[in-house]
């Protein structure tokens, strides 16, 4: 009996998420989806199961900004499957203020990096169960990032999540180098187990991406050339599906090509910084 391989893709309520769902139940893929807002998680959940019969797809419903809901998610995760095959990290966005979550961090940078990093954490026994009886390189882990990581200067170690001096673009394109920094760590760590970590940039998507951002970037973003979800997507699946991103690790892409990174995403000694910072802020919600 031919076990249908698994994926975990957060966001996957709207845009990028959504479409990568889509694609990947299409091709027999089981999906669990991860999305924050009840009513788009309930609305994606019944599109995708009524386009077959045969779609296996359910929605968990999770904040990631907050470290207590991505820890739950891991569980209920563990509760619903045995294996995963392919984890896509692809929530995120950006805020139009300094917004704190209630577990004390800066919601940028925790609903695009931090939460991820406790999500991953969690799943990582079972990616590593999986990949014990899959052909080396067929388990994957897929960080999405963006080209903006570029007009990061790199971490601040002194302001991690970059509250002196605010700024709502500064803490996105911090998030995002924060983003290609830990699939660094990920791909070093996970060598071993012969699982693959990639981080890509999607593109600039039409989706409801920036809708809660300031209103001078919701401007900018009009006047842009705006791709479909299922174009940004593309690449996000390939990743997880294809044979040659399975050859190698720790790369990033864009339109299905390795691509370089800024010089700053580039620094192994902040990987592992970057690392060790996250797990000590986690670690001491105790959750």
């Amino acid at each position: 009996m031919t076990v249908a391989r698994t994926a975990i893709i957060t966001g996957a309520s709207s845009g990028i998420g959504k479409a990568a769902a889509q694609a990947l139940v299409a091709q027999g893929w089981r999906v669990i989806g991860i999305g924050r807002d009840p009513a788009r998680s309930a609305a994606a959940e019944a599109e995708i199961l009524a386009t077959s019969a045969r779609a296996a797809f359910e929605m968990l419903r999770a904040d990631l900004s907050l470290m207590s809901e991505a820890a739950r998610a891991g569980r209920e995760i563990a509760a619903r499957t045995t294996r995963i095959d392919a984890l896509l990290n692809n929530a995120g966005g950006v805020n139009n203020r300094l917004i704190m979550t209630a577990e004390g961090f800066e919601a940028t940078f925790a609903s695009n990096h931090l939460g991820h990093f406790a999500l991953t954490n969690r799943l990582l026994p079972l990616l590593r169960a999986t990949a014990a009886t899959a052909p080396r390189g067929s388990v994957r882990i897929v960080n999405v990032s963006s080209s903006g990581h570029d007009r990061s200067p790199g971490m601040d170690w002194n302001d991690l999540q970059r509250l002196s001096n605010f700024t709502t673009g500064g803490a996105y394109t911090n998030a995002k180098l924060a983003n290609i920094l830990f699939t660094r760590a990920l791909a070093k760590r996970l060598a071993g187990d012969g699982i693959v970590a990639h981080a890509m940039h999607p593109g600039v998507v039409g989706s409801n991406f920036v809708s809660h951002a300031e209103e001078a970037m919701q401007r900018y973003m009009q006047t842009l050339q705006l791709i479909t979800p299922e174009e940004g997507a593309d690449t996000l699946v390939w990743l997880a599906t294809a044979a040659d991103p399975g050859e190698t690790t720790g790369g990033y892409y864009h339109q299905r090509r390795a691509v370089p990174t800024s010089v700053p995403a580039q620094d192994e000694a902040a990987a592992e910084r970057l690392w060790s910072e996250s797990e000590a802020l986690i670690a001491r919600l105790k959750i």
